[in-house]
């Protein structure tokens, strides 16, 4: 079928009509327009499948879930001219752009688009008709319908949330150009819509067919003029606030920032000198949106080659409301990432000494642990990839495999000086050891970054090594060395080195290698990042250690997911403090051992349990026990959504709520007291996101049931005694 579409395609679109045979092969949409769901897509994702369907008169195609739809008008060019949130009705097209922008050679060129509109403030459907095509454009000559891919190879090996790699829909646009300089260029205008979700994901291939070379010195891969979220008549682009029910989220972010907004480095907001009619006086109003990557490409292209751009996801909101905006987001990487659902119980081991690696592997085995990863300051070198260093490490991952228990560790890229040869050179002063973001780096694109890749993935093969946690993953440095065997120069050096450093990460999963990154390469592969703290707070004693964990914990959990986070415990001292920051001799510190693994476990967060062993004792055995025994009991639910309820501030209770429409456990509500005495609290509990309606049936810990009515806020109150200094937990059926 795929094939007839195409061949269809060509043949009407090389005419510069769209014929009804062959649109009549997609679906025709009554009225150009889904009727949109009255379900809560958060509650119940059943039968929001995505399509894409003709429209009836013929000249536009549709993609919709019954959450969203984009229309794109095909003739007599390619662009969007709809894009809008069903269920809330809201349009973000108010003027009609390219489908995407190539800077080529050093020379720009568009790729589809219409003209024609005068008016910008907003787009009337009897306008577009008018609109004209431009000839030095590129053309739409094709397009092409098929199943949602997806780019990697995932193989969970470890517990998973959710297995299902996303399903839906893509349509391709193929355009050419009609310039004799252009000939022999193709590209490809992807979008693919997702089941469920209410988010496209759009990028743009570059395809050389011809004899010579082209250098691709840009890909903008989205262009939205979309409607303003607020008027001001003075008021630079800085300061005014962006389209906030629209969130972009592309696989180009770095910076160790831990969080997407800081760490994006595609996504512009840009002013609209053509939209006349805005309020601002100077048209400053940021209304315009792109995406392309800072720095550039500067990649050429032999013939045959090809080049992929950024790949944008857009999800569209429904709410201005913090904690749903978060749950909508949370969903998105639970779907399109669900590897970051990945969530292995691991013990962060400080030596290599394999006599000590067998008995911590013997304690993770006998406690419920699932994972031994050899931490920082252990003495593993990945990069030493002889013989005797392969069987070494070799007989450990054997060992643990033995016992059910992988087996991971740390290595260093970034942050480190290697030589004059391969460090990145600072484009101003054209000097080593000058420009690197964090004082010093290698370059990835070096002869000594490229052989450092293949050690990396030469010893984990080799080993069976099960985790990499990768300190200082590619930071954004650029390079100005013309001598680099990976790079040619500057132009191009970001865009290799980014792209050097996803695909180690997409082929780690086809091996089924977990990822432990400090940076955000969770579209391509990376399964977790650091929750958000200040490492010389773990010198702090254990009582503030205790409340500013479950700030770091809520403070982290808003956008991502409790598995897409770890945080830190430190069994022996780490960044200073002195015997009352550490847990050693644990069976001494017994209850702020447990609470701490609560506080995690009870969120769903996993922490760098960090030092050399799990227990001292049998009495410190049966508490690790215990803990991981109630945390596997409870894993679905607190692996699930999380609602915060009351921010941690030493003056009162704090909690956080999971909640999960699908479990028998519909929620699961972590309180704790830290005062040093009891208190009895009436708190109230927004249940629903649980998916009940009328009736909760809740108890304390595992004691007897009580029945409570929702009130029409889908809210119960409940009754809480919490110890001093302690916590307890409620479950909700």
């Amino acid at each position: 079928m795929r094939i007839i579409l195409l061949l269809l395609g060509f043949m009407c679109l090389s005419t510069g009509s769209f014929s009804q045979s062959f649109l009549a092969k997609l679906k025709t949409l009554p009225e150009n327009k889904p009727a949109p769901t009255t379900q809560d897509w958060l509650l119940n994702k059943m039968g929001l499948k995505a399509g894409i369907y003709q429209a009836t008169d013929g000249k536009d195609i549709i993609l919709s879930n019954g959450l969203i739809q984009r229309r794109i008008r095909l003739t007599p060019n390619a662009a969007t001219v709809d894009f809008q949130n069903l269920g809330t009705g809201q349009q973000f097209i108010r003027s009609v752009r390219p489908e995407a922008r190539l800077v080529l050679d050093g020379q720009t060129y568009q790729v589809g688009g219409l003209y024609g509109q005068t008016e910008h403030a907003y787009l009337r459907e009897e306008w577009i008709d008018g609109f004209k095509k431009n000839e030095a454009d590129f053309q739409l000559v094709d397009f092409s319908v098929a199943p949602l891919t997806n780019r990697l190879a995932w193989q969970p090996t470890t517990w998973t949330m959710n297995r299902q790699l996303p399903t839906g829909q893509e349509l391709t646009l193929h355009f050419t150009s009609t310039l004799p300089s252009l000939r022999g260029i193709k590209v490809d205008v992807h979008y693919a819509i997702y089941d469920g979700l209410p988010a496209l994901r759009k990028w743009v291939t570059v395809i050389n067919t011809r004899s010579g070379k082209v250098r691709v010195d840009q890909v903008v891969n989205e262009i939205l003029a979309m409607p303003e979220e607020e008027s001001a008549v003075v008021g630079s682009p800085e300061e005014m606030k962006k389209p906030q029910k629209i969130y972009i989220e592309n696989d180009y972010a770095y910076n160790n920032a831990m969080r997407y907004e800081l760490s994006d480095q595609a996504t512009h907001w840009k002013v609209d000198s053509s939209y006349t009619s805005q309020v601002n006086y100077n048209y400053q109003t940021p209304c315009l949106m792109e995406i392309y990557p800072n720095g550039g490409m500067g990649v050429t292209l032999a013939s045959g080659d090809s080049l992929e751009s950024v790949r944008s996801h857009e999800l569209l909101l429904d709410s201005y409301d913090r904690e749903r905006n978060g749950l909508a987001r949370r969903q998105m990487y639970r779907t399109i990432a669900p590897w970051t659902t990945q969530n292995p119980v691991f013990m962060h081991l400080v030596s290599i000494d394999p006599a000590q690696v067998k008995r911590v592997v013997d304690q993770c085995a006998e406690t419920g642990y699932e994972m031994v990863i050899l931490s920082f300051g252990s003495g593993l070198n990945m990069e030493d990839t002889s013989a005797a260093n392969i069987t070494k490490f070799k007989e450990m991952a054997d060992y643990a495999h033995g016992k059910g228990i992988l087996l991971g560790g740390y290595s260093l890229f970034s942050s480190r000086r290697i030589d004059d040869e391969n460090d990145v050179i600072d484009p101003i002063t054209g000097l080593p050891d000058k420009g690197a973001q964090f004082g010093q780096a290698p370059c990835l694109a070096s002869r000594w970054g490229l052989d450092y890749l293949q050690k990396i993935r030469t010893f984990i093969s080799e080993t069976g090594f099960d985790l990499l946690e990768h300190d200082g993953p590619y930071p954004g440095d650029l390079c100005a060395s013309t001598t680099h065997p990976g790079h040619k120069g500057l132009a191009d050096s970001r865009w290799v080195q980014m792209e050097l450093q996803k695909g180690l990460y997409r082929d780690l999963n086809a091996k089924g290698v977990y990822i432990n990154a400090p940076d955000w390469y969770f579209l391509d592969g990376s399964h977790k990042i650091a929750l958000g703290y200040r490492e010389v707070n773990f010198s702090l004693s254990r009582e503030q250690q205790k409340i500013l964990n479950r700030q770091n914990i809520f403070d982290g959990t808003w956008e991502k997911t409790p598995s897409m986070g770890w945080g830190f415990v430190p069994l022996t001292k780490y960044q200073g403090g002195g015997p009352e920051a550490v847990l050693e001799p644990l069976s001494e510190h017994l209850d702020d051992y447990r609470q701490l693994m609560m506080q995690y476990y009870g969120a769903g967060v996993q922490a760098c349990y960090r030092g050399p062993r799990l227990y001292d004792t049998e009495t410190t055995k049966e508490t690790v026990q215990e803990v991981i025994a109630w945390y596997k009991k409870y894993r679905d639910i607190l692996n699930s959504d999380l609602i915060h309820l009351r921010r941690p501030d030493g003056r009162d209770w704090d909690g956080i709520l999971h909640v999960n429409p699908a479990l028998p456990e519909k929620g699961l509500v972590m309180l704790y007291n830290p005062l040093k005495e009891a208190i009895t609290r009436r708190i109230q509990l927004p249940l629903y996101y649980t998916g009940l309606t009328e009736i909760a049936s809740i108890r304390e810990q595992e004691g007897k049931a009580k029945t409570y009515p929702l009130n029409r806020a889908y809210e119960v109150e409940v009754e809480v005694t919490l110890p001093a200094a302690g916590y307890t937990w409620l479950v909700v059926e």
